[in-house]
């Protein structure tokens, strides 16, 4: 049953938010591969210690971590309080950052394409249209027109 309700506010004060959106950019880095003790084990060929964990920050991502259960609740949470708006503005933001760096990356291109028209004001790709005008011509008189040329 909707009741038309809203739920209060899941977090108390910006900091709570700040740290929860800090842990989760950490985690998307991964951590390096150790033994036991602690020591790094495994280098690449470019003897930088491998990574695992690894992962790339979305807004979904984001959502989750903050505890929302879907992207679409944290987007209608950062317009219902002006005290967490800019926060999770730079958030997103952040996210957008990544998917950017990642069309200039062979490997990624498609997925930021993706990610950045469909997360993010401002990413379309534009296509050349036909004005209206010349769309509605049937091809018969297009091809009388260019005879008449």
């Amino acid at each position: 049953m909707i009741t038309g309700k809203t739920n209060p506010l899941r977090y108390k004060s910006a900091a709570e938010m700040s740290a929860t959106i800090e842990e989760y950019f950490k985690d998307c880095e991964g951590h390096v591969l150790t033994d036991s003790s602690g020591k790094t084990v495994v280098y690449d060929k470019n003897g930088e210690p491998v990574i695992v964990g690894a992962h790339p920050p979305t807004v979904t991502g984001l959502a989750l971590a903050l505890g929302f259960k879907t992207r679409q609740s944290l987007l209608n949470y950062q317009a219902r309080s002006d005290k967490f708006n800019d926060i999770i503005t730079v958030a997103k933001s952040r996210c957008e950052e990544y998917a950017e760096r990642r069309l200039y990356d062979r490997d990624g291109v498609n997925g930021a394409k993706f990610s950045l028209t469909n997360n993010f004001k401002g990413w379309r790709e534009k296509s050349e249209s036909v004005p209206e005008a010349e769309a509605e011509k049937p091809l018969l008189y297009k091809a009388l027109e260019a005879d008449d040329e």
